[in-house]
């Protein structure tokens, strides 16, 4: 079963900014902008870095709609809809598909714990709902939840299931169910310190918090290995291993929204129960920033 690639290369899981406890879409659209010049292959709206369980389904759909406007057809879409409750994800997923969007990202439910065949019933409602492609999300961290390989060999005879974003943390999966399923399920990193291993593995990109900051940079990891580079794609990673690490030592998106503050792309106001930035947490960042020049 030939399935078509949501994108290839790194997509930018995009913070929510805020001011003044709305949404910024002044910040939002200068964001994006930022991204594209940047050379970003795809967006991903209303994911973890965004904020999403701080969302109201107003701000979700305004959000969805608004980055669709704004890109303009220029990258893909990819709006996250996922959601503890499965009715509600199928109908913001619906809305997605309605305004434009270019594809799902969808999080395992979080806090429920779901068995594999609540999540297999729970994914089937969604992807059977819209005509979209999805990307799965497994992101045990978040939302406590491993999906199995029990799950993935049910899912991936569904022709608009198409990819996973892998943030488990955990390459030998990643090489287990690159083993199985490459074929016919793209691989797409979800953490930015692992990128390079899981392109080896037949990754085919990564959705990325770093290239918030650095999109031309994360972009270039991928477009070198593609084309062979790829000792100048390692290099390139690990030059920016400390920019990876920094941006995760309070929980996302606390250290992401802080760096972009400090770069002038929007403010660092969060939602609770994220607050602001511990101090000298701020002032490791700051110098990890200034050593690549951002600030």
């Amino acid at each position: 079963m030939e399935k078509q690639s949501v994108f290839c290369g790194s997509a930018t899981a995009l913070v929510t900014p805020f001011r003044g406890g709305t949404v910024d879409f002044e910040a939002l659209d200068r964001i994006i902008e930022f991204q594209i010049d940047g050379g970003s292959d795809a967006l991903v709206i209303c994911g973890s870095t965004g904020e999403v369980t701080a969302l109201r389904d107003s701000e979700k759909r305004a959000l969805i709609a608004h980055t669709v406007e704004r890109t303009a057809g220029r990258l893909p879409v990819i709006a996250g809809t996922s959601s503890a409750d499965t009715a509600y994800a199928v109908s913001l997923s619906r809305y997605a598909e309605e305004v434009g969007a270019d594809a799902l990202l969808l999080a395992t439910p979080y806090y429920s714990k779901p068995t594999p065949r609540g999540l297999i019933e729970s994914f089937s409602a969604i992807a059977d709902a819209v005509k979209l492609p999805c990307i799965l999300y497994n992101v045990p961290s978040r939302t406590g939840v491993t999906i199995p390989m029990s799950v993935y060999r049910e899912l991936v005879r569904r022709e608009n299931i198409v990819a996973v974003k892998e943030a488990g943390g955990c390459i030998s999966t990643v090489a287990e169910i690159a083993a199985e399923f490459g074929d016919v399920m793209d691989i797409y990193c979800g953490n930015d310190d692992q990128t390079v291993p899981i392109l080896a593995l037949g990754g085919k990109g990564v959705i990325s918090v770093m290239s918030n900051i650095i999109p031309r940079e994360t972009h270039e990891i991928c477009r070198l290995w593609f084309e062979g580079k790829v000792e100048e794609s390692r290099r390139l990673q690990l030059d920016n291993l400390d920019l990876a690490k920094a941006i995760f030592i309070e929980t996302n998106p606390i250290p992401i929204k802080a760096a972009m503050a400090m770069m002038g792309l929007c403010s660092d106001e969060m939602r609770l129960p994220l607050c602001a930035m511990e101090e000298e947490h701020i002032k490791r960042l700051g110098s990890v920033l200034r050593r690549h020049a951002l600030i």
